[in-house]
């Protein structure tokens, strides 16, 4: 349930289940990104043990807030791991909360395209940041590419595909999950984090934990990088041509298999809406 919230008129049906990580009962701290309609939540999950058979021995609360943009939502962690201790050993005590709300709070883009004075925050959820910087660069594990590269290993060049087909990828994972959410915020605009999404790529965060060596993680940047150049500008180069014919050595060219890699192109070409003729004959066998 929301036991507290500033605004109080504010619409926050559902955030207490995406504050709230199920299985979180397992754990004694998270912290969990989602989205709430078109803004960015932070909230930070603490679990204390309690000689108290209402609370079947357990209190459990997350603090959070809501804001347009995320990059800055991390600067506010500490003060919400904070704050949830804080309401675990003093419940009730929302003065910390409001002043917070009061300091922070902004203008928010309503739902229909319009503005509402308010922000949106929950006894858990209290604030606004009054100042955006829409030009400021993630410098939080969320937008760190080496980290995400180093994670995934080899893998990332099946989730590079299906992000430059802008395919749903669903990353599952038990609590803790604050690590998992920097996972699944990249690559991509804020706009495409959704947290909750449906399933078109699943990727079984059990299933990795190999890494690559430091040495090699730049490399590993870079080489993206240019392999996402080197393929658009093909593409751009050959649509702009006067037969706008794809060839297997245009393929091979942008570092792909003509074979292997041929459905990628097909959906390549029809998810960005190049006008190219794929001409990669398939294999045949007598």
């Amino acid at each position: 349930m929301v036991e507290w919230c500033l605004p109080q008129d504010i619409d926050l049906e559902g955030v207490e289940f995406k504050s709230m990580a199920s299985g979180s009962h397992k754990i004694q701290s998270d912290f969990i990104y989602f989205r709430k309609g078109l803004c960015f939540g932070l909230a930070c999950f603490a679990n204390m043990p309690v000689e108290s058979e209402l609370e079947r021995g357990a209190r459990m609360k997350s603090v959070g807030i809501l804001s347009p943009s995320y990059t800055l939502l991390y600067r506010y962690m500490h003060f919400l791991e904070n704050q949830v201790r804080h309401q675990l050993e003093m419940p009730g005590h929302y003065s910390h909360l409001e002043a917070f709300y009061d300091d922070k709070k902004g203008v928010l883009p309503d739902s229909k395209g319009g503005t509402t004075t308010s922000q949106q925050p929950v006894h858990w959820l209290p604030s606004i940041h009054r100042y955006m910087y829409p030009e400021m660069k993630i410098t939080h594990p969320a937008g760190c590419m080496s980290q995400f590269i180093k994670f995934f290993g080899e893998q990332i060049l099946v989730l590079w595909k299906f992000a430059l087909l802008r395919k749903r990828i669903l990353i599952f994972s038990p609590p803790p999950v604050g690590v998992v959410c920097y996972r699944g915020m990249f690559p991509g605009t804020p706009q495409s984090y959704t947290f909750w999404c449906s399933v078109a790529c699943l990727v079984n965060m059990l299933s990795f934990g190999g890494s690559l060596p430091s040495s090699q993680l730049t490399l590993s940047c870079r080489f993206f990088m240019e392999q996402n150049n080197r393929i658009f500008q093909t593409l751009m180069e050959v649509s702009a041509s006067q037969d706008k014919t794809l060839t297997a050595d245009h393929a091979r060219g942008m570092g792909l298999d003509p074979q292997g890699d041929r459905s990628f192109l097909m959906d390549l070409l029809e998810v960005y809406g190049i006008d190219v003729m794929l001409v990669i004959d398939n294999p045949c066998c007598t």
